[in-house]
């Protein structure tokens, strides 16, 4: 064979093995959002109180952002192909039990059980994207693609989630993980490289044990806020504790051999900045889903189709601005693209949040334009921002650094996003939103100025 003919075959394979793992992560993310749209039939169906809904929402993201992070680490250790096996079989078994719970105590467990997998094999797939894209210019391309494609499981997730229940049932949208996971489970062997562990590296279990349940309760005091006084124990209790688990995860592993997550992977302001975008673009997108998902159905009572097709051009929009964020990225680099896209979402945002939620006005004036440039921004902040997130990574920090890109993005539509919704009103909150989104953006369109200004060149 030539060379020639061994690349064209060599860049075939490398899509192949893209699809199949950008395949993954987006059904990840859709069953993030899966039930949003359903969860008021779940309610009847299985007569479950406010607090109960609430809880099932936030299952699924409790255990995914609690357990990323040791996700990364196991990734690292044991190797990204090893660790993305085990996670799709634990997420593929919970998939295909969700469905045939009888009732909430089922239903929870199987949700939970979907995020640990989740968080398995999230971080583990950028471990073996990296793999599949050993040059560091091919796999920044491959992460401009790849930062977009949450967003795009989230939009699928809640479009797809509001037609399936509304022509089949609410457990057939658990058909699509399911059916995801299994392919992926039979492709792997063919498609992935398999990728070397590290047993050299421990895995810092005392870190991961506070980072996962500090993660996880002050999350769920955060989102219990909804159905309970911000000053009850059921509010307070789990908030304070997880608080306080998270300030003794930071203060061991500074003083750990060899941590779980070494602070000075977070104290590069590029790479914070990326991830502060990348949460505020999550919580921006989930906040628009669930606000204007409430809207149209109870202040305009329109129906489940018709609230679904309202986004259509929300998808549009994410698929079309996707698809040219990574040229753009390698055109102007990953900060400019990064500023752009923030920008353009909080003017999305500010646009539904003064006429998105006024019911006199018609649907192509008050709504269409936010629902137009939110996507078109998020998508290539999301872009930019896995790029940011990512570059200069050790390739035995791969998995790592998955784990920290996820929990950004896991932590937006759950932290954020309960932070938010106690300001009291959706306008307000979907301002504040946009007003972050401006501010990251300033703040990276400033690094970039001033690294060029100091002789730099421009990214």
């Amino acid at each position: 064979m030539t060379a020639t003919g061994a690349a064209r075959v060599a860049a075939v394979r490398q899509r192949r093995a893209f699809v199949l793992l950008g395949g993954v992560q987006t059904a990840l993310i859709f069953t993030l959002a899966a039930l949003a749209v359903p969860l008021p039939l779940i309610g009847r169906e299985l007569q479950l109180h406010r607090a109960d809904l609430i809880l099932l929402s936030a299952a699924y993201g409790l255990t995914f952002a609690g357990l990323l992070l040791f996700g990364g680490r196991l990734a690292d250790r044991y190797g990204g192909r090893r660790a993305l096996t085990a996670g799709l079989v634990l997420f593929a078994a919970a998939s295909a039990a969700a469905p045939l719970a009888p009732g909430i105590g089922t239903l929870l467990a199987a949700r939970f059980a979907q995020g640990a997998g989740a968080a398995l094999v999230a971080p583990a797939a950028v471990a073996v994207l990296r793999a599949v894209f050993p040059s560091p210019p091919a796999y920044g391309r491959a992460m401009a693609t790849w930062g977009g494609l949450s967003v795009l499981g989230a939009t699928a997730g809640n479009l797809l989630s509001g037609v399936i229940s509304a022509l089949l049932s609410w457990r057939w949208t658990f058909a699509v993980p399911l059916g995801v996971a299994l392919a992926a489970l039979a492709l792997t062997p063919r498609l992935l490289p398999d990728t070397t562990p590290n047993p050299g590296r421990t895995l810092d279990l005392p870190g991961a044990l506070l980072a996962t349940a500090g993660i996880t309760l002050a999350g769920y005091g955060l989102v219990v806020t909804d159905a309970r006084p911000r000053s009850s124990a059921d509010v307070l209790v789990p908030l304070l504790a997880g608080t306080a688990l998270l300030a003794a995860f930071w203060y061991a592993e500074r003083r750990a051999r060899d941590p779980l997550l070494p602070p000075r992977f977070l104290l590069d302001p590029r790479r914070a900045l990326a991830l502060t975008a990348i949460a505020l673009s999550a919580c921006g997108t989930a906040l628009t889903f669930v606000v204007l998902s409430l809207h149209l159905q109870q202040a305009r009572d329109w129906s489940q189709l018709e609230t679904s097709a309202a986004f259509v051009p929300f998808a549009v929009a994410l698929s079309a601005s996707g698809r040219a964020a990574g040229p753009l990225v390698g055109r102007y680099g990953a900060r400019t693209v990064t500023a752009a896209g923030l920008g353009t979402g909080a003017a999305g945002l500010a646009l539904l949040a003064l006429t998105g939620l006024d019911a006199h006005l018609p649907y192509g004036y008050g709504l269409l334009p936010g629902l137009v440039l939110l996507p078109a921004g998020t998508a290539a902040a999301f872009a930019g921002a896995a790029v940011l997130a990512t570059e200069g990574v050790p390739r035995q920090q791969t998995g790592l650094a998955g784990g920290v890109l996820n929990t950004a993005m896991e932590c937006g539509p759950t932290v954020l996003f309960a932070l938010l919704l106690t300001l009291g009103s959706d306008a307000l909150s979907l301002a504040a939103t946009g007003a972050g989104l401006a501010l990251v953006a300033l703040l990276t369109h400033r690094i970039r100025v001033t690294h060029h200004s100091q002789g730099s060149p421009p990214q």
